[in-house]
């Protein structure tokens, strides 16, 4: 609590202003204000509600507004920068109104609604270095987002900008589509450390090593797995690959399903398309001759034409197909085609029309025909699974694409639009195991990320217990079709109860259903991880980067934990930093990378990170009297294990804290 009754808190912040107001009042007063007026109640407001903002102030010309995700913020202010220019676009150029916009992430204090401090500041002098019409963002925004939006940055270096202490690095954004390859990364703070220096050094040479060499000698063949011993996976060194780094080819046939275009008219259509595209992927995933690119990475290259050399080379495969979809009342018509990357060349094209009852064999006509193109061979077991489809019922296959949708969004506001689809889909099929796995996921998620009030919850542990229910209800009942996604859910759970073993055997289950989906391996290297297997961990968690090459900042921390426990500490604390920047939130990879600190000698980084993870940990709702007892929310097999990491965390100044597993 700050002085005055003013709360604290880290959040977004959007700073709008119209450019040239003083010269549109003056030339006419009326006009300006109806057309103002107009424009906040048909696009702004309209679009901050969609996007999960709340308007904190407004002054005349002037909005301030905030989010609880970055990314939303900045959707927010490209749709409505967009949309501004879509309708000044039959104004005369005299009487158009443009906005200068800036966002940022930081510190603000709230009293009576209103924010206040630098990180409202801060966004208010981005806003006026933006040009009408234009974005500006910090660096904390771009660190947050620039793999996230079909958009592009310019970097503007570093800007002193008034009444602001330190110079903040700016970027503005480039809305077209094509420039979305002209950002740069800002170069990492100066520590008042002078290792600190060789750090940055060193992580920049063995990244840009890394990412020329990546022998991934071998494809993972799935037939060897034991539940005994885990899995065992023949790939080296991976490193977060740079947008235009060659990836070498795997030893078998591989591909990249580009999302399918909605061409049906309707842009409320695209996630048919989307959902069309993704059960493509899901289907080719089964197959273990097959090496197939996972969907968060191939769905970065949507919209626009893209150099498909280019396309290949990024992500490490010989063959992309991409198509489109046209939805019209009940009639569907998919076209599609594989393409040699490297060549151009066409294996096959196709059109497939059918009706909207025919989906499903119009999806199975596309995935047959590329098992074919490519020669795969079925093993065992694996053509009875190919093409099975888990619902009979359209609509409540619409309605999960519909809330499939939200859900990859990864926002509270929009996960609570998700659950609304899924719990319809669910309406209309009750043994529907899709919609039931993907509220599994979600509620681990929320309640893993402290997500109450958006869906109705409070902050407390009966908030956490009611998450974590719903959670098994629906667990339980996606387990009855069991699919990678449920049983990568269902290993965390029995982690969460000690079952080692069987969340190995359980995440075994997983690869073996879906060789070519990366959920089963990060399943089964959280388990080795938590189970002190750190040399085995890292080998899953390489083979589930390979398969997603655009990974998220979860997938460094846990290669950085796995790295940990395997005692490499250099390694750990180089790939936990970046996690921990990434996500500045996550109480359990900031306690990792000061254990990682604490056991390399960096002890007053050590310090300084466990004050850091002692201040996350108490906003995320644990006591704040006396000497609290401060919980780590993740589970280990061996006593040695939660020995090592407890002496990890003493030694980096937190023996004062009352330390427990969370059982």
């Amino acid at each position: 609590m700050a002085e005055g009754g003013a709360t604290r808190r880290l959040t977004t912040i959007v700073a709008a202003d119209v450019a040239g107001y003083s010269r549109l009042m003056g030339t006419d007063e009326e006009a300006t204000l109806a057309a103002l007026r107009g424009h906040r109640k048909e696009l702004i407001d309209p679009n901050i509600a969609e996007h999960g903002g709340r308007i904190a102030n407004t002054a005349g010309d002037s909005i301030l507004i905030e989010f609880p995700s970055v990314v939303e913020a900045l959707r927010s202010a490209i749709d409505i920068q967009r949309g501004m220019a879509a309708r000044n676009s039959e104004e005369p150029e005299d009487r158009r109104i443009a906005f200068r916009i800036g966002v940022n992430v930081g510190d603000v204090m709230e009293q009576d609604g209103d924010l206040l401090g630098d990180g409202v500041n801060v966004a208010a002098r981005l806003e006026g270095l933006a040009e009408p019409g234009g974005i500006c963002v910090s660096a904390r925004v771009w660190e947050d987002v620039r793999d996230k939006l079909e958009i592009g940055f310019q970097d503007r270096g570093e800007q002193t900008l008034k009444n602001i202490a330190r110079p903040v690095r700016v970027y503005r954004v480039l809305l077209d589509r094509a420039a979305a390859e002209t950002g740069t990364a800002p170069p990492r703070p100066q520590s008042w450390l002078p290792w600190t220096a060789a750090v940055v050094v060193v992580l920049a040479i063995l990244v840009g090593g890394l990412v020329w060499w990546q022998p991934w000698l071998k494809w993972l063949d799935p037939a060897p797995l034991s539940e005994a011993d885990g899995i065992k996976a023949e790939t080296a060194g991976t490193a977060a690959p740079s947008d235009k780094a060659a990836l070498p080819l795997p030893d078998k046939p591989s591909v990249a399903v580009l999302p399918f275009q909605n061409i049906s008219g309707d842009p409320e259509q695209t996630y048919f398309a989307d959902g069309i595209t993704e059960d493509i992927i899901t289907d080719l995933s089964k197959l273990s001759g097959l090496f197939v690119i996972a969907r968060n990475s191939s769905f970065r290259y949507r919209g626009g034409a893209h150099d498909l050399k280019q396309v290949g080379a990024e992500l490490g495969v010989k063959f992309v197909l991409e198509g489109s979809v046209r939805r019209a009342g009940n009639t569907v018509r998919i076209n599609a085609q594989l393409i040699e990357a490297a060549t151009g060349g066409h294996l096959w094209a196709e059109r497939y029309d059918g009706t909207l009852e025919d989906v499903f064999a119009l999806q199975d006509k596309v995935t047959g025909a590329i098992v074919k193109a490519l020669e795969i061979t079925f093993k065992q077991g694996e053509e009875m699974a190919f093409g099975q489809h888990e619902t009979e019922n359209i609509k409540a296959y619409d309605e999960f694409l519909a809330g499939w949708k939200y859900f990859n969004k990864t926002t509270p506001a929009d996960f609570k639009k998700a659950i609304a689809h899924f719990e319809r889909a669910i309406l209309l099929d009750a043994n529907y195991a899709r919609p039931h796995a993907a509220l599994a996921e979600l509620y681990t998620i929320t309640y893993r990320n402290f997500w109450h009030i958006p869906l109705g919850y409070d902050g407390g542990i009966t908030g956490r217990s009611a998450l974590r229910k719903k959670r098994d209800d629906h667990l339980n009942k996606a387990l009855i079709q069991p699919s990678a996604l449920a049983l990568a859910v269902e290993a965390r759970r029995r982690v969460e109860t000690f079952q080692f073993d069987k969340a190995r055997a359980t995440a075994t289950h997983a690869i073996r259903l879906a060789p070519g989906a990366p959920d089963g391996y990060l399943a089964l290297a959280r388990v080795l991880t938590v189970s002190g297997e750190g040399e085995a961990a890292i080998r899953q968690m390489e083979t589930a980067m390979r398969l997603q090459p655009h990974y998220p900042w979860s997938y460094i921390a846990n290669l950085g934990t796995a790295y940990l426990i395997a005692k490499k500490y250099d390694r750990a604390a180089t790939l936990l930093e970046e996690a921990t920047r990434r996500n500045p939130e996550s109480e359990y990879h900031i306690a990792m990378l000061a254990i990682a600190y604490a056991y390399s000698g960096q002890q007053p980084l050590a310090e300084k990170t466990v004050v850091r993870w002692r201040e996350v940990t108490l906003s995320h709702g644990q006591p704040s009297q006396g000497s609290p007892t401060v919980y780590l929310r993740w589970n280990f097999k061996n006593e040695v294990d939660r020995q090592y990491l407890m002496t990890g965390l003493e030694r980096a100044g937190a023996e004062d804290q009352r330390l427990r597993f969370r059982q």
